[in-house]
């Protein structure tokens, strides 16, 4: 989908990113992750063309970016970015048919995309298309601005660093709106962040950038199990990798049938191992009952279970 072949850009003389060689492929959820000033809002940027690189070649879908007329990359390519950019004296639904319309969308389509991106996001339209953007908390502001990245259904989402500014509740309920959208429409997307966590969370692949040169790519339990350096190993957490590798594992391969009458305290068949140990070490058992999305017992799993390979 998008290729980054030894590019490089300067500020002022000074590499800003030097001979970056990656490929995102079409589907799949890629964060940057690094320190602040790694170069990852740099990357961002290039691909949409905000900023230009000086070196080296960025494909998008196989041909070079400066191919293309700037304007219809853009619209190909939604952006979401940390203080929403949504325009002040619009309502929300004027807000997310931005793109739509500029595209020449027949009205009654344009509402449908509104009507639809909004309930993708959990705002119901009839009580959210006709509020400006200060009658908004700022998760809401958020989510307006991701429908108006998506409304014209691009190619690529570039999202930088969107939810940072968000207070930690908000932040991850955000987070997992994103998963689902990701998982539902099997958008490519492009995420910012300099957040271990979220990015742990978010990816399929992560991408870690240090001093403008990309020090490793892979899924996230790939960079826990195997850091490609000293660096990677210390900013990825080496004290507490263990712990954030339990947050990858789901609960599901450890369920066994019960035996006995179930136990009185109960876990989501989708929970992670460092959620289900977390729950058992609350409530200080060591057996929990396991239920489906229905809340019918599946099974049982038992603490001597979770550490098995």
């Amino acid at each position: 989908m998008i290729s980054f072949e030894c590019v490089s850009k300067f500020h002022e003389g000074v590499a800003a990113i030097t001979d970056l060689n990656l490929h995102i492929q079409a589907g799949e959820l890629l964060v940057l992750l690094g320190p602040s000033g790694s170069g990852k809002s740099t990357v961002l940027k290039m691909v949409n063309r905000m900023v230009n690189h000086d070196g080296g070649e960025i494909l998008f879908k196989g041909k070079n970016i400066n191919g293309f007329d700037v304007q219809d990359l853009r619209r190909r390519m939604g952006y979401a970015i940390q203080s929403t950019g949504l325009f002040p004296h619009r309502t929300v639904a004027q807000n997310i048919a931005t793109v739509p319309r500029l595209l020449g969308w027949k009205p009654r389509r344009v509402q449908a995309r509104v009507d639809d991106m909004l309930t993708l996001l959990a705002m119901d339209p009839k009580a959210f298309s006709h509020r400006l953007p200060h009658q908004l908390s700022g998760g809401q502001q958020q989510r307006v601005g991701v429908a108006r990245a998506m409304a014209a259904d691009p190619d690529v989402l570039l999202m930088d660093e969107p939810f940072s500014a968000l207070d930690p509740v908000t932040r991850a309920a955000l987070q997992l709106s994103l998963k689902e959208i990701h998982r539902a429409t099997g958008k490519t997307i492009l995420f910012v962040t300099h957040d271990i966590d979220e990015a742990l969370l978010l990816a399929t692949r992560i991408a870690l950038l240090n001093q403008g040169r990309l020090v490793q790519v892979g899924t996230p339990l790939e960079l826990l199990q195997q850091p490609a350096n000293d660096f990677a190993a210390d900013f990825l957490g080496r004290s507490d990798a263990g712990l954030k590798q339990l947050s990858l594992r789901p609960l599901a391969p450890h369920i066994k049938a019960l035996e006995g009458a179930p136990a009185l305290h109960t876990i989501s068949h989708t929970a992670t191992l460092k959620e289900t140990i977390s729950l058992m070490a609350t409530h200080r058992v060591s057996v929990l009952s396991v239920m489906d999305e229905h809340k019918a017992v599946l099974g049982q799993v038992q603490a001597a279970d979770l550490l098995e390979n």
